[in-house]
């Protein structure tokens, strides 16, 4: 698959760049996909959630009422079922993450840029920086290359603090680079934008 190289003023350059089929052509696989992201929102999730059970909540233990001589045996005060008392088998503090092997997870990300590409949501442009952060000058960028109302992953080849300083109040842009491209964010995003040397750069890791 051959791409045209844009400059950041939306016109296309007389470069082009030939994607590797190894990495964006390839038959995709829906399973991985689905246990690539399932562990990016696993991994993600704070696992904090604590509820108090019977022994936790203030009350007082002093046996309600005898054992023996009509009515249910109600405990004290704390039991589950009396307004206020503790709650049974309630959420506790836990870690949701798992590990994935690496190969299905660069199937994955190779499967979710294999489907970018089959919806022509790719875009390469020109490498380029800010001499300072400037979110006005980013949304030019994305206006000239008509992407300023989708969401959009901008993907570079090592981190450039102007650009991610640039983009942090655009609700539909997120930077990332080579190394952290993960295939939940792929798909999150509508277009991916490549600067042209982090392509060459992708194809290179993605084949070691």
């Amino acid at each position: 698959m051959e791409l045209a190289v844009y400059n950041i003023s939306g016109n296309k350059t007389e470069r082009s760049i030939t994607l590797s089929d190894s990495v964006f052509g390839i038959n995709p696989n829906d399973h991985a996909i689905y246990l690539d992201v399932k562990q990016y929102l696993a991994n993600n999730r704070q696992g904090t959630h604590k509820s108090k059970e019977r022994s936790e909540v203030a009350g007082s233990t002093r046996k309600l009422k005898k054992q023996k001589g009509g009515g249910a045996r109600k405990g004290d005060i704390n039991s589950p079922l009396f307004p206020g008392g503790g709650r049974v088998f309630g959420p506790r503090p836990r870690d949701y993450s798992f590990k994935l092997n690496k190969k299905l997870k660069r199937l994955a990300r190779k499967s979710a840029l294999s489907y970018k590409a089959k919806e022509n949501n790719l875009i390469i442009v020109e490498d380029f920086n800010f001499e300072q952060p400037k979110t006005t000058q980013l949304i030019q960028v994305l206006n000239n290359l008509k992407l300023s109302d989708k969401k959009t992953l901008i993907i570079l080849f090592e981190s450039n603090k102007n650009v991610y300083l640039s983009s942090r109040n655009l609700d539909k842009v997120k930077v990332t680079n080579v190394t952290e491209l993960n295939t939940y964010d792929i798909l999150h995003a509508n277009n991916l934008l490549f600067l042209e040397r982090s392509i060459v750069e992708f194809e290179k890791i993605s084949k070691e």
